[in-house]
């Protein structure tokens, strides 16, 4: 899919200056500017990039048994480019949608320091303080960059979001239809009470066999702890709390443990 926008992006940097002045129409969003060249090329392709439904995202929520306002929880997979939705059903949360990441940026690996073009993994919370419902990407949260851990390790770096319009340095970007419900649906659980909508950010799914398929990488001791986040989530389905311990994440620390926690602004 990444590989797919790049192809689009670069088709639109040869024709745009003179389709503009051809159509004024094109002045629209670049994420729809790229759905519309990649439905040209393939419109099957076109339907997995704009991956989204005109009805209200209640709509879609009642067809599923949710509601909006409901409890919220995200994860993220780079290597995948997928983000899932998760919304809390009595005491366990179930998946709602897994949307196609329009496209993220750098590779897998956390994010370092600004300018590096990297996009963040690791662990996040977002509050009400983080919406942007006029951001210049249509709609867009704060991830919460750099958190308690990555502020242990002098990680530097400023907005990074989940946000529309398709284009990333150092974001995840969905179309904006797409964040548009993501978006609908983390408000709705915040103004609900939820304290914050946890974050889950990955390089990759986190099974035994990929990520020994990983051991000897530079990443692959950061990788097994992110794991133990994940390995938690997928027994429980109720998405832990993350702190940082003594240089490490930890989702059940000791009360002798020197921690502090993850939490949203």
């Amino acid at each position: 899919m990444r590989r797919l926008i790049a192809i689009t992006l670069g088709l639109m940097a040869l024709v745009g200056i003179g389709f503009l002045a051809l159509n004024p129409q094109i002045l629209q969003s670049a994420s729809d500017r790229a759905v519309r060249i990649v439905e040209f090329l393939n419109p099957e392709w076109g339907a997995q990039v704009r991956l989204g439904s005109s009805k209200p995202v209640s709509d879609l929520l009642a067809e599923k048994g949710f509601r909006l306002g409901s409890p919220a929880f995200i994860r993220i997979f780079k290597q995948e480019s997928e983000l899932e939705l998760w919304l809390l059903r009595g005491d366990r949360f179930e998946l709602f949608e897994t949307y196609p990441i329009c496209t993220w940026s750098g590779e897998i690996g956390p994010k370092l320091a600004e300018g590096d073009g990297q996009s963040p993994e690791g662990f996040y919370a977002v509050g009400l303080k983080q919406l942007n419902p006029n951001s210049n990407y249509f709609r867009a949260f704060n991830l919460g960059f750099p958190n308690a851990y990555d502020r242990t390790f002098g990680r530097s770096g400023s907005f990074l979001m989940v946000h529309g319009d398709c284009v990333s340095i150092g974001c995840y970007a969905m179309t904006d239809r797409v964040i548009g419900d993501i978006y609908t649906v983390v408000e709705a659980a915040l103004q609900a009470g939820q304290s914050e909508v946890r974050v889950h950010a990955f390089p990759f799914r986190m099974t035994d066999k990929v990520l020994a398929e990983k051991d000897g990488h530079r990443w692959a001791s950061y990788w097994s702890n992110l794991k133990e986040g994940y390995d938690f989530f997928e027994r429980t389905k109720q998405p832990p709390k993350a702190y940082v311990c003594n240089g490490r994440y930890a989702f059940t620390p000791s009360a002798t443990d020197r921690c502090e926690p993850i939490a949203a602004w």
